[in-house]
């Protein structure tokens, strides 16, 4: 197994664990600075709509030797502001470009394609006009289908689940709206049709990998209330962990091909409706990973952990967890203080004398060994035969009982019957 499949099984059996739950607040610290610059960005720069949004005329044509600052520089010399310069193919073959325009009279039209035509060398030209009526009823189209989604996102999960899940997954759907649409205005990419299915597409990813999330803490807290094994947030979080070599995995293999769309195919082919759909996807594929770990699951524990419920839980788990940790300090007390006592103490009487050591000189029954050849400690041994105070080698003697059962008996010296 490899190196990542071991980390995802101790992750799943809870050998290993990130509290992601517990550091809340610097996610929420995180999310909200990025938020905040995207807003500002938003209000400030706000977003480039194409020609299909808000109108005008799209000038297409073909002109190897030109570059953008030419052709920007002629069209502005026509008197026409706010003209949007795109090169739709790139260095592996005919540069083909594409200049769109508010709308124009049919005189403007003339003298724009002339100006390319003679400046810049422009071939192939072909002109197409969108109307300003055209473009209100794709925004409104947009923004209602957008609606739709969110409506019908919030009422699956509502039933599917919970309506807390469902308001969890909400705040991160708008999260990853927010940041896509914020990152759209700092690049001042244009936002096309082709954007905003990008767009619903995301959300619905950042929305799958979210009910993944939501699903394994469902089947965590299922029968928590029952016990005192662990919190709603606990479990949530072991939930998170469980699930997340699954989340990054998912994530890497869906961001190789968009990125590979994105940097490559949009350095190569140029701008276009293929760059316009990567760049959403890739900036929300990694906004929607991101708000589904740190965010949804989160938002839905300061839910559930308001309820009365899960709050008498996380009262009889402290309490439970609390006893458990002073057992422990008790026991570790009690060990230190009887190793102690061990140390310090005297022996016993008995155990004074648990040294036994005879030669081969005969006593009487009754009669007691001299004062050499009964020792009280290791040290005082006799080492040498019948020589008092001398230490020699022998076995540790148990100590004499009382009694004339337990009287030494000689070696060699049997009991007369």
């Amino acid at each position: 197994m490899s190196r990542l499949g071991q980390i995802g099984g101790r992750l799943y059996r809870g050998e290993v664990s990130y509290d992601f739950v517990g550091h809340k607040r610097r996610w929420y610290t995180i999310s909200g600075a990025i938020l905040i610059i995207s807003i500002v960005a938003l209000l400030v720069h706000g977003l480039n709509f194409s020609v299909d949004f808000k109108g005008g005329a799209v000038f297409t044509f073909s002109a190897p030797s030109a570059t953008q600052t030419q052709i920007e520089n002629v069209v502005a010399h026509e008197d026409v502001q706010g003209a949007v310069v795109q090169q739709l193919t790139g260095r592996l073959g005919n540069k083909t470009w594409q200049v769109q325009t508010n709308t124009l009279t049919s005189q403007e039209t003339g003298k724009v394609e002339s100006a390319l035509t003679s400046q810049v060398g422009a071939t192939g030209m072909s002109t197409s006009f969108v109307g300003s009526s055209w473009g209100s009823q794709i925004t409104t189209k947009a923004v209602q289908a957008l609606i739709a989604f969110m409506i019908v996102i919030v009422l699956y999960l509502s039933i599917a689940f919970e309506w807390k899940m469902a308001v969890a997954a909400f705040v991160a759907l708008i999260h990853d709206l927010v940041i896509a649409t914020g990152v759209y205005a700092l690049t001042g990419f244009q936002v096309s049709p082709a954007t905003v299915i990008g767009l619903l597409t995301i959300l619905g990813y950042s929305l799958y990998d979210t009910v993944v999330v939501f699903d394994k803490v469902r089947e965590n807290t299922a029968g928590l209330l029952g016990g005192a094994r662990s919190t709603y947030s606990q479990a949530a979080n072991l939930a998170l962990n469980q699930t997340l070599v699954r989340s990054i995995n998912t994530s890497v293999i869906a961001l190789l091909p968009v990125a590979a769309i994105l940097f490559v195919g949009g350095g190569l082919l140029g701008a276009g409706e293929l760059k316009d759909l990567s760049l959403v996807l890739f900036v929300g594929m990694l906004s929607g990973t991101y708000s589904s770990i740190f965010i949804a699951t989160p938002v839905l524990c300061d839910l559930k952990e308001r309820e009365p419920q899960y709050q008498a839980l996380a009262k009889r788990v402290s309490v439970r967890e609390s006893g458990g940790r002073a057992a422990k300090r008790a026991g570790a007390k009690a060990g230190s203080r009887t190793a102690a006592a061990t140390a310090q103490a005297p022996l016993p009487d008995d155990e004074a004398a648990d040294v036994d050591v005879h030669d081969d000189t005969e006593y009487a029954d009754d009669a007691a060994p001299p004062a050499g050849a009964l020792t009280t400690s290791a040290s005082r041994v006799p080492a040498t035969r019948g020589t008092p105070g001398t230490a020699r080698p022998g076995p540790r003697q148990q100590p004499r009982r009382s009694g004339s059962s337990a009287r030494h008996r000689p070696a060699g010296k049997k009991k007369r019957r």
